[in-house]
């Protein structure tokens, strides 16, 4: 915990930093919701194909979703979030591309569990 999924169009391949990004993404996760450093994950999914309404061309998305453990208030999940949108802006610099930047906090099932070894 926290578990962070970062999807984004492969147009942002080149236009992404993205070890920038994480390492400014789980210092802030710390300060905001109070994670531990070595439990920040971050997994990064590049997408083939965006679609935004009815076009193909010219668009990218990148979508940001962090899982953190129950006991969060309202007010620091939103916090987070514009946190992680502020920090999507000053990583991502897309050459001739509408960016469409989402970030949303949820709270993991009761039922998840890790192990590590």
């Amino acid at each position: 915990m926290p578990q962070i999924t970062v999807d984004y169009s492969e147009q942002l391949a080149e236009d992404f930093d993205r070890p920038g990004f994480a390492k400014a993404l789980h210092a802030t996760v710390v300060e905001i919701a109070a994670a531990k450093p070595p439990a920040c994950k971050t997994q990064f999914r590049r997408t083939e194909h965006t679609t935004v309404g009815p076009d193909t061309e010219g668009h990218a998305v990148v979508h940001v979703m962090i899982g953190l453990l129950a006991g969060r208030t309202e007010e620091t999940k939103a916090k987070l979030t514009e946190a992680v949108l502020e920090l999507l802006r000053e990583h991502i610099k897309p050459a001739g591309l509408a960016l469409h930047a989402s970030a949303e906090v949820r709270e993991l099932d009761p039922s998840y569990r890790k192990f590590e070894i």
